[in-house]
């Protein structure tokens, strides 16, 4: 991952590359494009919302917190989760099911 003092220089020089390394090509980026066309500081400010949700999500991951609401007007699923996704799986319970003690022989449930 990019450095955060590199991304907010990328942002600064153009703010719809800096929405690319954080949350790939998707409606945030298409968002900020148009943003940027209609002037160069909602395209900023819009950049840096993105990044912060990024960066702020990826932070409360790492503490094992999760957000259960996703940010307003960031669509990007890599954005929301900071770049680490819901799907992982707690240490040790990589199996999936368990598997069920065995009923002893001669009785009945």
């Amino acid at each position: 991952m990019i450095p955060g003092i590199v991304l907010v220089i990328i942002t600064i020089i153009f703010p719809p590359l800096g929405v690319y390394l954080v949350s790939d090509c998707g409606a945030d980026l298409l968002i900020n494009v148009v943003l940027t066309c209609l002037g160069f500081l909602p395209g900023h400010i819009h950049a840096f919302y993105v990044e912060y949700v990024y960066y702020d999500r990826r932070e409360k991951a790492r503490q094992g917190r999760y957000e259960s609401a996703r940010a307003p007007g960031v669509y990007s699923d890599k954005a929301q989760t900071g770049g680490m996704g819901y799907g992982t799986v707690a240490p040790g319970q990589e199996g999936g099911m368990t598997e069920q003690p065995h009923a002893k022989e001669g009785t009945y449930q």
